[in-house]
């Protein structure tokens, strides 16, 4: 067993993964953290596997920049895909990525986030009811992906019957971002950009004209940025503003039906903590961050150093590009006792699935209120759900989830 970890470890490129991979990629991180945890891979580029390391790497934005321009450029060229991965909050440094952030976190405030409570349980409720009325469900595309595009629609205010291309518009963009990508991937993705552009500058000129609640209304404070329009207010530019907009949709929506999707089957492939759950439905907040842990639906992370820095003992160049590998952090057993275990009451439980430090996930609040309420109520209903048939992986790397689960409701 050492011996074929060795041999994992040394073998590992991130550009040839197998479908062995894909299906399990833990016993490949474990292999790396074990020995290789500051990975050099054979494009130049350095993979993180152990927590600490981490944690130092978002911890230090000076060091470690989040500035994607000198790795994109080579990669999508001058593009769509290039210029909205560019000018999106998660891939600039401060101050533009300060800026941003800050007119976000305060339409996501915590009153606000507890004010959507209402709307999602009954979201939620309606389509579990289609769900009893079917007898039977595709666990994806009946509930897991339904939850999200509703929520960031109604935080952007996007009309109901203007929503229907917002899901294919996010994988498109998102499913680039993949390590390697092919040209047929690279085209769907610079088409959703346009189109997803396009339609945004007729969403953002009929709000212009009609502001909403910037209370309520993302869409809304984004327009007028800081002091509600007033002279000295922090303001966007136009493709700041649209970017962002794509950005909101993209990070609140994949990674969202992921935490759903892998959570419910989780808990079905372990039914000592699914009854656990049942009869102590108080323990729902515990049981998401072990979700979020034990399967973390973003894996991947990116960052380039600025200055040569030693990280985990290796010595690394000024421009290194540097991957870390969130899902084998979140079960190095330096960190987390027993890491290959399931179990909702773990805690302490101070997983990276959000990340850390600057760049922490800033609708973090709303993706652990939206798991709650989706599988807390998902289990209520339907406490004898069991998936039946094959789960389907969605075959990426960065982001782990399943393209459809067969499941039967008892």
């Amino acid at each position: 067993m050492n011996a074929s970890a060795k041999e994992l470890a040394a073998n590992f490129d991130l550009e040839k993964l197998t479908p062995e991979f894909y299906d399990d990629p833990y016993p490949t991180y474990r292999a790396l953290r074990e020995n290789e945890p500051v990975k050099r891979l054979p494009n130049g580029t350095v993979f993180l596997t152990r927590y600490d390391d981490l944690v130092t790497t978002y911890k230090n934005t000076k060091s470690f920049s989040s500035d994607k321009k000198r790795e994109f450029a080579p990669k999508y060229g001058d593009t769509p895909l290039y210029e909205h991965h560019t000018t999106s909050l998660v891939f600039n440094d401060p101050p533009a990525h300060t800026r941003v952030r800050r007119l976000i976190m305060g339409a996501l405030s915590p009153r606000a986030i507890a004010g959507m409570e209402p709307d999602i349980v009954k979201l939620v409720d309606g389509l579990l009811d289609a769900i009893a009325a079917k007898g039977a469900c595709e666990l994806i595309d009946d509930f897991a992906a339904s939850i999200p595009i509703e929520v960031i629609g109604n935080l952007l205010d996007v009309p109901h019957d203007e929503r229907a291309p917002l899901r294919d518009w996010s994988l498109a963009i998102l499913g680039a971002l993949e390590p390697v990508v092919s040209p047929e991937v690279a085209a769907r993705g610079n088409k959703a950009v346009k189109d997803f552009l396009a339609y945004l500058e007729t969403l953002v000129a009929r709000r212009r004209q009609k502001p909403g609640n910037p209370e309520r209304d993302v869409l809304t404070r984004l327009i007028q940025g800081e002091g509600n329009g007033e002279e000295n207010g922090e303001r966007l530019t136009e493709k700041e503003l649209l970017h962002n907009c794509i950005f909101l949709l993209n990070a609140g929506h994949e990674t969202t039906t992921n935490l759903i999707g892998n959570g419910l089957v989780a808990l079905h492939r372990n039914p000592d903590q699914k009854q656990r759950l049942i009869e102590n439905s108080d323990m729902i907040k515990t049981a998401v961050e072990e979700m979020l842990r034990y399967e973390s639906s973003n894996q991947l992370g990116n960052r380039m150093t600025t200055e040569k820095i030693e990280l985990g003992g290796v010595m690394l160049d000024a421009g290194t590009s540097v991957t870390l590998c969130i899902g084998a952090a979140n079960r190095d057993p330096a960190q987390f006792p027993e890491p290959e275990r399931f179990d909702i009451a773990r805690t302490p439980n101070r997983h990276l699935a959000f990340a850390t430090g600057a760049h922490q996930c800033a609708g973090m609040a709303l993706a652990r209120l939206e798991g709650a309420v989706a599988i807390s109520r998902f289990l209520a209903r339907f406490p004898n759900y069991a998936v039946s048939g094959h789960p389907v992986r969605g075959g990426r790397v960065r982001f782990r989830g399943f393209l459809s689960v067969p499941c039967s409701i008892g």
